[in-house]
């Protein structure tokens, strides 16, 4: 059976796993220490409107506390989202992350399909206008895309913005890897709810902690009605609180992922893989079929694309870590094509 998605470690049997984007180097000492020092608190429920939490990710993103919503990971904040407003129709740009569909369906609405063109690797362009023109109830975009790892130009991102409100429009904008590329700090059109998460930037997936930022306290108080009551636990609040203020860290990985993920592409491509251009901590490739079962025969794990739209089963997705690590999965590539040592 195909996973759903990256970083299935229970499943197979792993000694790298390239397959689930995390930040390449690893959980910081700071959030491990907030997460332990937590525990005092354990014997009590969780503050369900982590009020401490909220008004320091106000102070850091310059949004009032009552339009903030915390939730159980970006996924959860998906889910209630569509809950919340329970669109009849919205409009994906695919290939892109497989639990918005699941989200939007689950909720009863009918998915739109704007398909990217595969010659620029599915990137977003004032094509999408042509949809939008069809007046969806909601539109769910990323940047930078899952999988693709492309940036959506500033320009073009405004002016959906500005179309999506004067339609009348939700927009929904999923910017989780945005903080760990190079248009980290690029302002983000405040009339759409910015869905983040500390999973991938700060390596915590295993705590289940991220936020939206929504235009007004009504539509945030919509979205929060829709979680269950304590869905923030008190350790996750705690790791959050210390992920704000890493800031040198974040840096620090922004350096690494850049350079990693340049080497990563240029060996690929000398390789015979055709690479997408990603602005992102991971890649999309194609290569041969079955790569992903034959790298996993040798303790690798790669995220196959054969469930995302658009995509088949020779696209594959990988995570930019560190070097030796990189450089791991290299040596089994060329082992895997021929390519020599």
């Amino acid at each position: 059976m195909q996973d759903p998605h990256g970083g299935n470690i229970y499943t197979h049997s792993v000694k790298l796993d390239l397959s689930a984007n995390i930040n390449p180097l690893g959980t910081p000492d700071s959030v491990i220490r907030a997460v332990t020092a937590s525990a005092g608190q354990w014997a009590h429920y969780p503050d369900p409107s982590c009020r401490v939490l909220s008004v320091a990710l106000s102070e850091r993103e310059g949004y009032p506390a009552e339009h903030i919503v915390c939730g159980s990971g970006a996924d959860d904040l998906l889910f209630r989202i569509a809950y919340a407003f329970r669109p009849k129709t919205a409009l994906l740009a695919e290939p892109c992350f497989g639990e918005y569909r699941r989200a939007l369906e689950a909720s009863g609405c009918r998915v739109l399909s704007h398909r990217g063109q595969k010659p620029a690797f599915f990137a977003l362009s004032e094509a999408i206008f042509s949809e939008i023109e069809k007046k969806p109830d909601m539109l769910l975009l990323c940047t930078p895309n899952n999988p693709t790892g492309q940036l959506i130009p500033p320009d073009l991102l405004d002016a959906i913005a500005r179309k999506c409100e004067s339609m009348g429009i939700l927009f929904v904008l999923d910017i989780c890897f945005l903080s760990m590329t190079k248009a980290h700090a690029q302002s983000l059109p405040r009339t759409a709810i910015l869905v983040n998460a500390f999973t991938k930037s700060h390596a915590i997936p295993g705590l289940r902690i991220g936020y939206a930022l929504c235009p007004d306290a009504q539509t945030a108080q919509r979205i929060r009605e829709q979680g269950q009551f304590w869905s923030v636990s008190a350790p996750a609040q705690a790791a959050g609180l210390a992920a704000l203020q890493e800031d040198a860290y974040l840096a620090e990985a922004r350096t690494l992922i850049a350079e990693e993920r340049q080497y990563l592409a240029k060996n690929l491509q000398e390789m015979g893989c055709i690479v997408c251009p990603s602005d992102a901590n991971f890649l999309l490739f194609q290569s041969e079929p079955g790569l992903a079962d034959r790298l996993l025969e040798q303790g690798i794990l790669i995220r196959s694309c054969a469930n995302f739209a658009e995509l088949d089963d020779t696209w594959y997705r990988i995570a930019v870590r560190t070097r030796p690590e990189n450089q791991t999965l290299l040596q089994a590539l060329r082992r895997d094509m021929g390519c020599g040592a």
